[in-house]
């Protein structure tokens, strides 16, 4: 199970930061979604992985540690308020300039000009 766990906060991770490293709006925007849910994961995971214990302290024997559990439910909640931010001024900028690539302006032919004397 650890295994397993592992593999996907590593594979979101990868993924995250590859779509980070693009050069347009709405991948880089999905590589920060990727690695908020890979940060998420590992959170939920340090709260030891154990199926059918409870997630209260109780007189049980084996328990669930509940605040990780506590904060991933706010992380997910501060995660898509942020995503919400993110892509609507994203979708502003992209109606704005009608391109969403984040690279430096074109130069122009007198900035090249300039460039080369």
């Amino acid at each position: 199970m650890e295994l397993l766990v592992a593999s996907a906060i590593g594979i979101l991770t990868a993924a995250g930061v590859y779509l980070t490293l693009r050069l347009r709006t709405f991948p880089v925007i999905l590589g920060i979604s990727l690695l908020t849910y890979a940060v998420n994961v590992f959170l939920f995971a340090s709260g030891r992985l154990s199926v059918g214990a409870p997630p209260i302290l109780t007189d049980a024997t084996v328990y669930t540690d509940p605040l990780p559990q506590a904060l991933v439910l706010t992380a997910i909640v501060i995660s898509f308020g942020m995503t919400a931010v993110v892509v609507m001024i994203a979708l502003g900028a992209y109606l704005g300039a009608n391109d969403d690539s984040i690279d430096d302006p074109i130069a122009t032919a007198d900035d090249q000009v300039e460039d080369q004397a």
